[in-house]
């Protein structure tokens, strides 16, 4: 059985309160602010028992509410980039605001990270809720969101719904930096991926995928059998990954797994989305001031966002991410952790 306790993380400076949910089972310890829905922490036990944090974050509620890479949140309206953050809907343009280069990135100025959500306690976990207006960040119709975090046993679930007044696109995941060796760890180096795709989707230079989708064979993504991310990193031309993985159409599918030998932890993902955007925090660079006093420099965590395919609202050959009225956005996510 899970325990899950409730307290007061902080309060906007508006004065709403923002409370923090701590989900603990014998083996994973969860702690999750109604602010961004964002994992603070995540505890999970090494082989010889010990728990540990392996996620990047900040101690107080300032650290979220100054300017940070996504640390832990729940990214949308629509995550990834849209190219010049532009898109058309019935013969309707839509205009984005412009936050990464060229693009929009990850819902906009304030996206669904930077907002409040309301919380509800459930069996296991916590669900909460969100309604996004029509126009809001330019996006169309007005969106409710329901984004569930549940802890049975060594599984931490992640489940988002939502439905629409016009037809939008829609694309929502979780920005979670891990490091199995503990945040604060210096790097990801000792850290072994497998992710089991047989495509990904190349980029242009301010990353918006092409619009090829290439088998990894015989390329430096081929992370079907279990790499050392050290010595995959340094096989790049780019500064590291911060691609997409095409997954199979299989609606509960085996994703990724990761193993930290020194620690014994094992990170395995399952997910109902089409891709997963493997990405490894190139651009930290050491100016935040994280937990404990920790500094976060390049290649110091990793991110599995498991989500559709970036910029596919320009992109008619990818999945599509439309939702329309009458439909029901319904994705799911599994972390798994164990020993090995």
């Amino acid at each position: 059985m899970t325990s899950v306790t409730r307290d007061v993380f902080g309060n906007l400076p508006g004065g709403e309160m923002v409370e923090r949910f701590l989900l603990e089972s014998n083996f994973v310890k969860a702690e999750i602010i109604s602010f961004g829905c964002i994992i603070n922490r995540l505890e999970t036990k090494d082989k010889h028992g010990n728990f540990t944090d392996i996620v990047l974050g900040f101690d107080s509620l300032e650290g979220y509410l100054n300017k940070h890479p996504y640390f832990g949140a729940v990214v949308g309206r629509v995550a990834n980039r849209i190219a010049n953050g532009k898109f058309s809907i019935d013969g309707k343009d839509y205009q984005l605001p412009i936050n990464n280069g060229p693009n929009s990135i990850h819902g906009g100025l304030k996206g669904f990270d930077k907002v409040l959500w309301k919380p509800k306690e459930i069996e296991n976990g916590v669900e909460f809720s969100y309604t996004s207006a029509d126009g809001e960040e330019g996006y169309p119709g007005e969106l409710k969101v329901q984004v569930t975090y549940t802890l049975v046993g060594s599984e931490l679930t992640i489940n988002y719904k939502a439905r629409t007044t016009k037809t939008t696109p829609i694309n929502l995941t979780n920005h979670s930096y891990f490091n199995l060796a503990g945040q604060g760890s210096e790097d990801i180096y000792d850290h072994e991926i497998t992710i089991d795709a047989q495509d990904y989707l190349p980029v242009d230079g301010t990353m918006i995928p092409t619009g090829e989708v290439l088998p990894v064979q015989g390329t430096c993504f081929d992370l079907r059998m279990p790499v050392d991310l050290g010595s995959q990193i340094a096989k790049l031309k780019e500064n590291g990954f911060d691609h997409n993985f095409c997954l199979s159409s299989e609606k509960q599918q085996y994703c990724t797994r990761v193993h930290h030998k020194p620690s014994g932890r094992v990170l395995t993902v399952r997910t109902t989305q089409p891709g997963v955007q493997f990405y490894t925090a190139n651009f930290l660079d050491g100016s935040l001031g994280g937990k404990g006093g920790a500094v976060y420099p390049k290649h110091s965590a990793f991110c599995l966002e498991t989500q559709a395919w970036p910029d596919a609202i320009n992109k008619p050959q990818f999945p599509s991410v439309l939702l329309h009225p009458g439909e029901e956005y319904d994705q799911t996510t599994w972390f798994d952790f164990s020993v090995q």
